[in-house]
């Protein structure tokens, strides 16, 4: 029963009150607030309500029964047997969303959502559900929640958190990003950041005023000899290199760090999926190296699924502090629903047990890509971690035509020249592997490799002679 169904009424007017109640209830139809098989109230109920005598209700009710409106129901009451033939009301396309939304989708980034155990997901959700619901947060993080990363950064990741550092509860990696440009850095400042590297932290950055300096990489990762003077801090990702794969080797580490504490720096350390190494235990992180300069980084996002939106961040006790007071000015903190699951997921060894299926069932992927890749002559760069490879193009437009070539047949990929800062240097393919179900990325990766080797081989041909067609400027 609609008894809060707004009726407007203008005693003032010449319309008789009868009339305007009739056309408020035909409007409601309209709108489709009022939908068929609603009951509408009493007309005593509703006399009652808008404080009218009872006839006034009656008579609109009686002209809308004559006009086919409503129909009534021997002692059930009044219902809305007719509505306007409009359109379904839907959300509408957002501009800006996601354009793979109906292609097989290769691109890198995302979480191998079928090695999740539906069992362990539900129990989960359910035991987070049983929680009583809270009037107020803790700004850090569920102390559950804290407890239960702090316990998985040890056990797989090698880093003690709660000793020199403190575990705070974020809502991703980019979140984490923007608090920290917004709490420790100023618009002047400037920030050290791979190219081709990670743009959702180029763009967090941007948007709290602050302007990242591009550095190159290389087969070891970060080139900390090119990195400017003057930066405040610098962001990289050194167990797998966001896109290129490459991982930060130990000596490389160490001049990192040494460069950090000799200038005053600090380094954010984005651990996307640090856990998804399969050739040997992955080396130990920045953060345990050197928790006196170093921002740890994790999130749920890659290696369970992006339903919790989740992460964390580890950092010495002044910075973390920085942070709260950032919250408190503004308001935030991560929601504590995902917090509460993954709490749950990890009590009874639901999160090791993931993480280990993870590790059986991401290699057959990868071998997968690797060997269709191999048939055609094309190799992989990166090391043998994370959930994509990278093939690498001679140019721009070789990527493209790869790119649009797989497009037209079914398949979204994922181009190198959007990764960078400055000037495009390299081109290619960063090729997923995790997103997609078994059977599906059966089907896409052939199509992905056929694509990718008639782009190889057209620019060789071009490149032997034959002059190239003309090519397409982007949209």
């Amino acid at each position: 029963m609609l008894d809060d169904l707004p009726i407007p009424l203008d005693r003032t007017a010449a319309e008789p009150l009868s009339v305007q109640v009739a056309d408020a209830l035909r409007a409601a139809a309209t709108d489709r607030v009022l939908r068929v098989g609603d009951r509408l109230p009493s007309s005593r109920a509703l006399a009652q309500r808008l404080r009218v005598s009872r006839a006034v209700v009656t008579t609109a009710y009686d002209q809308l029964h004559a006009e086919g409106w409503l129909r009534g129901r021997r002692g059930a009451g009044t219902y809305l047997s007719t509505a306007p033939a409009t359109a379904a009301p839907t959300i509408g396309a957002v501009r800006g969303g996601d354009p793979a939304v109906d292609l097989l989708d290769l691109r890198p980034g995302a979480p191998c959502v079928e090695a999740v155990d539906p069992a362990a997901w539900r129990r989960a959700w359910r035991a987070a559900a049983d929680q009583p619901p809270q009037a107020r947060k803790d700004r850090a993080g569920e102390p559950d929640f804290r407890a239960a990363v702090a316990e998985h950064l040890l056990r797989h990741r090698g880093l003690a958190a709660g000793t020199e550092s403190v575990v705070l509860a974020t809502a991703g990696t980019s979140a984490a990003v923007s608090e920290l440009a917004t709490a420790l850095l100023r618009p002047s400042d400037t920030v050290a950041i791979e190219d081709p590297g990670y743009l959702r932290a180029v763009g967090a950055f941007r948007a709290a005023g602050i302007e990242p300096v591009p550095v190159p990489v290389d087969a070891n990762g970060l080139c900390v000899d090119r990195i400017p003077a003057g930066v405040r801090a610098v962001y990289c990702t050194p167990a797998h290199q966001f896109p290129l794969g490459a991982t930060m080797q130990a000596a490389r580490r160490v001049e990192l760090v040494e460069f950090a504490r000799r200038t005053g720096t600090f380094i954010i350390e984005d651990d996307y999926d640090g856990e998804l190494r399969y050739d040997a235990a992955p080396l130990p992180l920045l953060a345990a190296m050197a928790p006196d300069v170093v921002v740890h980084l994790g999130t749920t996002s890659k290696i369970i699924a992006t339903t919790l939106g989740v992460g964390w961040l580890v950092a010495r006790p002044d910075i973390a502090a920085a942070v709260l007071a950032h919250r408190v000015r503004l308001g935030t903190f991560p929601s504590p629903a995902g917090q509460r699951v993954l709490s749950e997921f990890a009590r009874h060894g639901d999160l090791s047990r993931h993480l280990r299926r993870l590790r059986r069932v991401m290699p057959p992927r990868r071998a997968l890509v690797v060997a269709e890749l191999a048939r055609r002559g094309l190799p992989v760069i990166g090391d043998d971690a994370g959930s994509h490879v990278v093939v690498e193009l001679a140019d721009a437009t070789a990527e493209r035509h790869a790119v649009d070539a797989a497009r037209a047949r079914g398949v979204q990929l994922d181009g190198l020249a959007r990764h960078h800062l400055a000037a495009e240097h390299h081109f290619g393919i960063a090729l997923g592997y995790s997103t997609l179900t078994s059977a599906d990325l059966a089907r896409a990766v052939p199509i992905a490799a056929d694509c990718l080797a008639a782009a190889a081989r057209r620019r060789a041909r071009h490149a032997g002679g034959e002059p190239a067609p003309p090519a397409r400027t982007r949209s």
